[in-house]
């Protein structure tokens, strides 16, 4: 029996889907701008849970995440959205099957 890896590519989680939806506005943010929005709207979802200063915590993280794939610009403290932003919430292309050498 074959057994999956125990780590696997997920979807775009809903704090993801909450910052590329703030940042594809054509406006800038600093970060406290950016939490306030998203957790308005996780709020209006249901879906705040663990406590605000690790949701604020995880959206940073994933905050710069985007930064770093460049989908996000960061001047000073101020980051907004750019046009391959949109490519965050599609799923990630699968690797190929290694083939195994002899």
């Amino acid at each position: 029996m074959q057994r999956k890896s125990a780590f696997s590519r997920r979807l775009p989680d809903l704090v993801t889907e909450e910052l590329v939806a703030a940042l594809s506005k054509k406006t800038s943010f600093e970060f406290k701008q950016l939490f306030d929005v998203v957790h308005e709207k996780l709020r209006a979802r249901n879906a705040a849970s663990g406590g605000e200063e690790m949701l604020r915590l995880r959206a940073y993280e994933k905050l710069q995440n985007l930064v770093s794939r460049g989908m996000v610009k960061k001047t000073g403290k101020k980051y907004k959205g750019l046009a391959s932003l949109s490519k965050a919430l599609t799923p990630p292309a699968p690797l190929p099957a290694a083939t195994p050498t002899k």
